[in-house]
């Protein structure tokens, strides 16, 4: 941020419809999101995908009680991921930690079924969110956190523009262990590049006819980011 001293208080989210090409972020709605948020939650592979969330492994009526209360909590803000091809919610993921006095917000409590992990549709929740925080919301700081044990998601902030902060030693217990926590951020003088690179990436010409990516996303970040720095011609 290059001037603090025109730092405005940013507005808290709300409870919007954010609209990609490949995804649609809603907010969180038991009547249409219940039961297929539900089947991609507990689709083969739930055990690795629970391990590190602050909710386990549920029955359908635990679950929908862990629905009620994301439904109606301010904070974590709770949405649906929609795959835009299909029209079915293959996942969910929330705005929380929401400090708009100082413009800091993190993006957790992330759960993509197996249908969307790893594929455009993740990628653009992603950037959905980054965008929304960013432009819409003008927010300074975007986080993600996670275990410092869970090496994928490790990966994924840090594929996703993340910048690694450094570990919390003993920040939290869950599920009765122990948690040290990996801190990573986006901040509002890296988003423009960050977000050149995801709209290059998610174009259709990007990948090929078997839906394989040509340029990886670090890859077109670093390409943008070079431009960027660039002496401008005289």
């Amino acid at each position: 941020m290059k001037n603090p001293a025109a730092w405005k208080i940013c507005p808290r989210p709300a409870r919007v419809t954010l609209a990609g090409s490949y995804c649609q972020l809603e907010p969180l709605n038991p009547l249409r999101h219940g039961d297929p948020l539900f089947a991609a939650s507990m689709a083969p592979g739930f055990e690795e995908r629970f391990r590190y969330l602050f909710d386990a492994p549920q029955s359908r009526a635990v679950f929908d009680q862990w629905m009620a209360r994301m439904v109606a909590s301010e904070d974590p803000l709770c949405f649906a991921v929609i795959d835009a091809a299909s029209g079915r919610c293959e996942g969910r993921q929330s705005l929380m930690r929401i400090t708009p006095e100082h413009g800091v917000i993190e993006i957790g409590n992330i759960l993509w079924g197996p249908a969307m992990a790893r594929t455009r549709v993740a990628t653009e929740a992603l950037f959905l969110f980054a965008r929304y925080v960013f432009e819409d919301l003008g927010y300074r700081r975007f986080e993600w956190k996670c275990d410092a044990r869970n090496a994928p998601s490790r990966r994924a902030a840090l594929r996703f523009g993340f910048s690694f902060e450094g570990i919390f030693r003993q920040h939290m217990v869950i599920k009765g262990q122990n948690r040290d926590t990996a801190w990573f951020a986006i901040i509002d003088e890296d988003w423009p590049v960050i977000r050149a690179a995801f709209e290059q990436w998610l174009k259709t010409e990007n990948f090929d006819g078997r839906d394989r990516q040509k340029m990886p996303l670090g890859g077109l970040r670093d390409g943008v980011a070079g431009r960027s720095a660039l002496p401008e011609a005289n």
